[in-house]
């Protein structure tokens, strides 16, 4: 099959637009930008797919909470994006050096200016183990730029509860 004759550009989306992966309480979150991920179904169920390293701030966030959202925004923030994917909460409140606006929703946390939030409840996780890349695929230079020095990710699995479209 000829992928170049398919519009990939949805399948591109977490990475090429960036979202951001928000996680925790009212009272304490982090949110961090992400280019990993997927959208799809699994046990009947549409779920959104997320990689989130134990060394990560949001890391904590994640294990202790039940819900998370990710959010997609317009290209108008990709500064405050690129602030959420490099600087650690652990060391300062990151979000007062955006332009977001946290919002509190029921179950989550995301920020008014996102044009697209997916509201999710965790229902699975699991670490990823590197002996089980194939380096025929992946190159050994890739799997060591991104794990030679730290941990797997944790791969986090949540359905999908809530869609707030804010684009029409």
């Amino acid at each position: 099959m000829d992928l170049k004759n398919f519009n990939l550009a949805p399948l591109y989306a977490i990475d090429q637009e960036w979202a951001v992966l928000t996680a925790g309480e009212k009272e304490k979150f982090n949110a961090m930008t992400i280019s990993w991920g997927g959208l799809g179904t699994i046990w009947n169920k549409p779920v959104v797919t997320v990689y989130v390293k134990p060394i990560r701030y949001t890391y904590e966030f994640m294990e202790s909470n039940e819900y998370f959202t990710i959010s997609f925004y317009n290209e108008e923030h990709r500064k405050d994006l690129g602030i959420l994917g490099s600087k650690s909460g652990r060391d300062l409140d990151k979000v007062a050096l955006t332009n977001l606006t946290p919002e509190f929703l029921e179950n989550a946390i995301s920020f008014k200016e996102a044009k697209l939030i997916i509201v999710c409840k965790k229902i699975y996780f699991q670490d990823l183990d590197i002996k089980n890349i194939d380096i025929n695929s992946i190159p050994q230079s890739e799997i060591d730029r991104f794990y030679k020095t730290e941990p797997a990710h944790r791969m986090y699995i949540g359905e999908v509860i809530d869609i707030i479209d804010r684009r029409i």
